[in-house]
């Protein structure tokens, strides 16, 4: 499965790069919301899952993820935010705090995607 990581801290975006890539998945990275647009309006690529940070350079998480689900209806969207608890999660989307460990990106990936 291929999984996009949306983060423009490149030693946090190399870190869930990591334990993704540790996972089993593959992983396609964005340092910001431009890289990923480029990724999500490429119809040949497939995605199961974007990942991003709510703090973008370029754009607001949760304005990529507003334009991810116009290009694609049905792809889930785990934001990751230090501010967990001033996000603002639409509906039908996930979020996962910062400093997450492992087992807890492990599992919030499971849950969204059903695969162990």
């Amino acid at each position: 499965m291929h999984l996009l990581v949306v983060e423009d801290d490149d030693i946090v975006r190399m870190l869930m790069v990591e334990v993704l890539d540790e996972l089993g998945y593959t992983v396609i990275e964005a340092e910001d919301a431009a890289a990923a647009l480029r990724v999500l309006e490429d119809p040949a690529q497939t995605l199961a899952l974007m990942m991003t940070d709510v703090g973008l350079p370029d754009m607001r998480g949760d304005e990529l993820a507003q334009r991810a689900r116009e290009l694609r209806p049905l792809l889930p969207v785990l934001f990751a935010s230090g501010y967990a608890e001033n996000v603002n999660v639409p509906e039908g989307m996930h979020l996962i705090g910062k400093p997450f460990s492992i087992e807890q990106l492990r599992n919030k990936v499971v849950d969204i995607l059903g695969t162990a």
